[in-house]
């Protein structure tokens, strides 16, 4: 109906690009590495350019937890994707993407971590001295997602038809990534369902209904009490110093 493909797409939209989960590698280890931004004899690329390349990795997983793969082989040849020894619950979607070039005859051997989360993680680059270093996780699938709509009908029975784009990295389908998107939207609301009566008082000779009492102003008397441990935990939006076309 009318108006309700805009409240459908919006949500739509941010539960795709914030609640979808995702795989990918977490953290690479090599002995032989003194820090993140130097190079090693015989590899083109940088331990800084390996690092963003295994962080470009598409992988697919269902399972929760840290899991454990490794890169061994030995030069002079390119090492891609297919080179990731990683266990059977972890799949490698695109086997030839590009990790580094090996143009002499030596060994390469990192040991990686997988796991599977959501959003964006970034993690401290200190130096590390045994050889092991984070990588910012990408747990992000949806690369992008956008909502049109298009009206039908004539007059009071105009009816509203959405379309949803979406793209993804290759881990998951658009439908999978739907049915997801939809799930996690459900179980958000499934506790409005069960709620017990002593949350909502309805209020029988009027035809409105009104929520239990609040405690802010409980919560405002302690914030003036403990003002100076927890500032700015509590305001009000006048105190806020907003342009005033925001009141509007």
């Amino acid at each position: 109906m009318k108006g309700q493909a805009d409240t459908i797409g919006i949500a739509m939209r941010r539960a795709l690009l914030g609640e979808i989960e995702g795989t990918c590698i977490t953290r690479a280890k090599s002995g032989k590495v003194p820090h993140e931004y130097s190079t090693i004899v015989g590899i083109e690329e940088s331990v800084h350019e390996i690092l963003i390349n295994l962080k470009e990795i598409v992988l697919r997983s269902n399972l929760y937890g840290v899991r454990d793969a490794s890169i061994f082989v030995r030069g002079p040849r390119y090492v891609t994707a297919q080179d990731i020894i990683s266990p059977p619950s972890v799949e490698i979607v695109d086997t030839t993407q590009h990790i580094a070039n090996l143009t002499e005859p030596i060994d390469l051997c990192i040991g990686l971590q997988i796991k599977r989360d959501r959003g964006y993680r970034t993690n401290p680059t200190n130096n590390s001295q045994d050889g092991s270093y984070p990588i910012d996780a990408v747990s992000m699938p949806i690369r992008n997602a956008n909502h049109s709509i298009h009206s039908c009908g004539n007059g009071n029975e105009k009816q509203e038809i959405l379309f949803l784009e979406i793209w993804t990295n290759g881990s998951l389908t658009p439908r999978e990534a739907l049915y997801e998107a939809s799930r996690n939207l459900i179980d958000l609301f499934i506790p409005f369902l069960h709620a017990e009566e002593g949350d909502i008082r309805f209020e029988e000779n009027k035809n409105r209904f009104t929520l239990p009492s609040f405690t802010f102003q409980n919560g405002f008397t302690n914030l003036k009490k403990n003002k100076k441990e927890i500032p700015l935990k509590c305001i009000f939006i006048d105190q806020s110093e907003l342009p005033s076309r925001i009141y509007i």
